[in-house]
């Protein structure tokens, strides 16, 4: 799809915040152990990725309770949603220089309409080898989901339907929605965050 972006400075895309915490020490060392096993930028965009789809797992997949949101507490904790997973992605491309941006689909919470709707978090990756934009989704992989990293034709967890009124929002920001951080905050046991707090538009 035809992506647009918030702010025209890609400087805007390397921001730290609260959340994105790319300057605490365990995310600034995880960094660096990817860093040095790759041979160039795209290839730690892909390790980092990586990293985090498979190594940190998504919360409602292992029926946890615990709610994670700082890059730093989703690494040490191991766990997140998608909100938290993606920024923990956020946070290990910034702290490398490379612009990171806060993508996001609004999708049906189970298969069908009746299940209700929920706002998922991807990731926007600026590559200087493409010198463009890519989308990452690093929700994690399991059975019937299959998200990957390329450079071409996107591999994402979700394909979004029109016909059940999901919606894949073309805008890469610089910051989180305020609506998923807030979630975040105020919610204390995420499997019933999941089935019943997740915001359903933006």
């Amino acid at each position: 799809m035809l992506l647009s972006c918030e702010s025209n400075n890609l400087a805007d895309y390397l921001a730290e915040s609260e959340e994105v915490d790319y300057n605490h020490i365990s995310i600034r060392d995880q960094a660096s152990q990817l860093y040095s096993l790759s041979s160039n930028e795209e290839d730690f965009v892909r390790k980092a990725y990586e990293f985090v789809r498979d190594e940190i797992s998504h919360s409602w997949d292992i029926q946890s309770s615990r709610i994670t949101c700082k890059a730093s507490e989703v690494l040490f904790y191991g766990e997140g949603i998608c909100y938290a997973k993606s920024n923990l992605l956020y946070s290990l491309l910034r702290s490398k220089g490379i612009p990171a941006g806060f993508c996001y689909q609004r999708l049906t919470i189970g298969d069908t309409p009746d299940t209700g709707y929920c706002i998922h978090a991807l990731s926007a990756v600026y590559l200087k080898s493409i010198a463009g934009w890519i989308r990452l989704d690093a929700r994690g992989n399991k059975a019937g989901i299959d998200a990957q990293f390329s450079t071409g034709d996107e591999r994402l967890a979700f394909p979004v339907r029109q016909a059940y009124d999901e919606v894949d929002y073309p805008v890469i920001y610089t910051r989180p929605n305020p609506k998923t951080i807030e979630t975040l905050k105020r919610n204390t046991d995420c499997k019933q965050m999941y089935l019943h707090g997740l915001p359903d538009s933006l």
